[in-house]
């Protein structure tokens, strides 16, 4: 790899930083670009792996200083979406994922849509509809699980939930979002990890652009909470329905 590739990479990192900590989705930008720099397939995943996972703990840090987040309702959620995570990135290669290709973009096309016209999708906190422990242990293993084997959207199929079931403001619902993302990401990075197909030196120059990118991001969802997750969560779901719906189309 030339200084260049390096460079790019560090760019792709820290916008996919800024937008991981908003609403998800940075993926977008970081796996083309490990592509592009020449990476395998499988280092591209476990690399990008690693270094979103910098970026993920760093907002979390914040979104906990900033009182969004209460650790015992995350408990039960870490643990079941841990598990699930991990056997999902395990098993990926035997998991028939056409369906999840065909289905996945519409159900992101419905977010986007709820998102934009719902004034439950707001900063203020609505009514729950199950318990935690119900919440943690169903969308644990479903989420965990997919986020292992699959992944795109995964950020935002939690926010909805948290939003929808748990009755949470957009803003608490995305530091919850993000902890579960942390785990999920934490459970394939080992698998990755395992698998040696980690490219270190790489994934050290983007970690640095996503612990800058993460701190704008989550910077700016303390500060504005729902006027700016709401665009940013409407413009990359769009995005990842695009891409996925493009893949089928190429196909």
């Amino acid at each position: 790899m030339e200084w260049w590739h390096y460079a790019g990479l560090g760019l792709a990192a820290l916008a996919a930083g800024f937008v991981d900590a908003i609403a998800g989705g940075g993926g977008l930008l970081t796996v083309p670009a490990l592509l592009w720099a020449g990476l395998d397939p499988a280092a591209a995943l476990g690399t990008n792996k690693m270094q979103s996972c910098c970026g993920t703990a760093l907002a979390v840090r914040n979104y906990a200083r900033g009182g969004l987040l209460r650790e015992q309702e995350l408990l039960a959620g870490i643990l079941w979406t841990a598990a699930a995570a991990a056997v999902g990135a395990m098993v990926v290669s035997r998991v028939p994922v056409e369906l999840l290709r065909r289905s996945v973009p519409w159900l992101l096309i419905v977010i986007a849509i709820y998102t934009a016209v719902s004034p439950k999708m707001s900063d203020l906190h609505g009514e729950r509809r199950v318990s935690g422990g119900v919440f943690a242990c169903g969308f644990g293993l479903l989420l965990g699980f997919y986020d292992g084997a699959f992944g795109p959207g995964t950020g935002s199929f939690w926010t909805m939930a948290c939003v929808l079931l748990l009755g949470l403001g957009l803003r608490h619902a995305t530091a919850y979002t993000k902890v579960m993302n942390l785990t999920s990401n934490l459970a394939s990075l080992a698998v990755f990890l395992w698998a040696g197909v980690v490219r270190f030196e790489v994934a050290g120059v983007m970690i640095a652009g996503q612990l800058a990118g993460a701190q704008l991001g989550s910077g700016m969802v303390l500060k504005n909470g729902s006027r700016v997750i709401r665009p940013v969560l409407i413009t990359t779901v769009l995005l990842m329905a695009g891409k996925l719906l493009w893949e089928q189309w190429r196909r």
